[in-house]
């Protein structure tokens, strides 16, 4: 009781302040269990039974500074910790599969209230990256507690047109020394032996859990139960066709009278990453002149250029006196889409019709709807004894069924840049438990092809809307 009385009136209205915002965060995290903390509260504000400050009464000044340093530093990791799991967090767009809606370089803020955050699945983790600690190259996070998926309510839903952060759902297994293209598709690619048996290729093979798993950025175009088919690049819904984004983008052929300079380039308003030049040999002539392009007298080919184009881009080109022809990359053939088997004959232009999963929706189990959906039933909704004999019966969990209701929502994102974002188009559907939350604001962006004082920060982009809608 001595140690009640001595405390400051100041302390007293510190410690409400933090009990009445940790308890409005347990009513939101609905798990009153949690509210038992308050007793650690209160005895860092008031007891002090615990001794945290041990080192304040320290006699050595060296542990005193050096103490107050790591107790600061505890104190903002566990601010930043409970932001980015709860709030939001800052994010990187390091490729180009939504130029021109968003530029690599960008730093997002992601707003996780958006659609609610998840409690985290794997609670303890170094809060400032996502699975591997730099320079010594190890893992972030403990693989052990793991706690069962849980999202908090949330501003909304995910909407047809968001741009959403998500997990990799193909990031569960990784090869760590080839990342790109995914474990999946470079099994498809090799085969399962080649790859998990070369480790001087391939490195290890890991598995990495639901919220440590590589964070993507996406357009949501399909939604749960939703049917999506691609005709000639444009996404239909249900069989009605959408609104393409503005910033929607395709690989186009274009032909010039000259070969193109810098300030050209920077006209048309193409990355210097997208500036492909098409080495053209005397055997591409007769095609080329099939195909209306320009063959000079001597059987010469004026400079021939692929780089992905928005509809204004593509009329600005069309305008130009340097321009001549301009044709649509056709969609190659034989690509690894998904799913395996059932889009042997589609392409990324000409896609599905696919069914996307909804939540409490029961299909029937054959062969065809297995091939579609049995990664959903194995590896994302749990039931890892799941398979389907030679006569076509499907067994879950040691049971013959013939059929399965979905667990959770499902959604199918594609990047803006059409023609070079690896989507759902290839790896197939967005569980709902990996939503990481909806980029919000650009806070910052910067151009990797120009110098800091040259262009190099993109000041138009500051505070810029992160989420331009279709």
């Amino acid at each position: 009781m001595e140690r009640i009385r001595a405390v400051k009136p100041t302390r007293w209205v510190r410690f409400g302040l933090v009990a009445l915002i940790f308890t409005l965060w347990v009513a939101w995290l609905g798990n009153w269990w949690v509210e038992l903390f308050v007793i650690l509260l209160f005895d860092i504000y008031i007891t002090g039974y615990i001794p945290f400050t041990w080192w304040k009464n320290s006699k050595s000044k060296t542990v005193r500074a050096v103490m107050s340093w790591v107790d600061a530093i505890v104190y903002a990791l566990i601010l930043v910790y409970f932001v980015f799991a709860f709030v939001g967090q800052n994010y990187q767009i390091p490729s180009s599969s939504l130029e021109k809606s968003l530029l690599v370089g960008d730093y997002l803020w992601v707003n996780k209230m958006a659609y609610g955050p998840r409690v985290p699945m794997t609670p303890i983790h170094f809060p400032l990256v996502q699975n591997t600690l730099p320079v010594i190259n190890t893992k972030s996070y403990l693989e052990t507690p793991q706690f069962s998926y849980h999202r908090l309510k949330g501003l909304g839903n995910v909407e047809s047109g968001d741009i959403v952060v998500f997990n990799f759902p193909a990031g569960d297994t990784v090869a760590l020394k080839v990342q790109n293209p995914d474990y999946y598709t470079l099994v498809r690619m090799l085969g399962h032996d080649a790859v998990n048996n070369r480790k001087e290729t391939f490195g290890d093979i890991i598995y990495r859990p639901v919220d440590r798993r590589e964070n993507y950025v996406k357009r949501a175009v399909g939604l749960p139960g939703e049917t999506i088919s691609i005709v000639d690049g444009t996404i239909h819904i249900n069989g009605t066709p959408q609104p393409q984004p503005a910033d929607a983008q395709f690989n186009y052929y274009f032909q010039t009278n000259r070969r193109l300079s810098t300030a050209d380039w920077e006209e048309f308003g193409i990355a210097a990453d997208d500036r492909q030049e098409i080495n053209v040999t005397p055997a591409d002539t007769a095609g080329l002149r099939l195909l209306g392009f320009t063959i000079n007298p001597d059987g010469t080919v004026p400079p021939l250029y692929l780089s992905p184009l928005t509809e204004s881009m593509l009329t600005a080109m069309q305008q130009s006196p340097i321009v001549g022809k301009i044709m649509k990359m056709p969609a190659p053939e034989g690509e690894y889409l998904f799913p395996e088997g059932i889009a042997d004959r589609w392409t990324r232009a000409n896609y599905g019709p696919l069914w996307i999963p909804k939540k409490g929706e029961t299909i029937k189990l054959d062969w065809h709807n297995w091939a579609i959906y049995n990664r959903i039933i194995r590896n994302y909704e749990g039931h890892h004894n799941a398979y389907i004999n030679a006569e076509g019966t499907v067994y879950i969990d040691g049971k013959p069924v013939d059929e399965y209701t979905f667990a959770m929502d499902y959604y199918f994102m594609m990047g803006d840049n059409r023609d070079n974002s690896l989507d759902s188009r290839y790896w197939g559907f967005v569980p709902e438990d990996h939503i990481v939350g909806k980029p919000m604001r650009v806070l910052i962006s910067f151009d990797k092809d120009k110098g800091l004082l040259n262009g190099g920060i993109r000041w138009n982009r500051i505070f810029k809307d992160a989420n331009p809608g279709l």
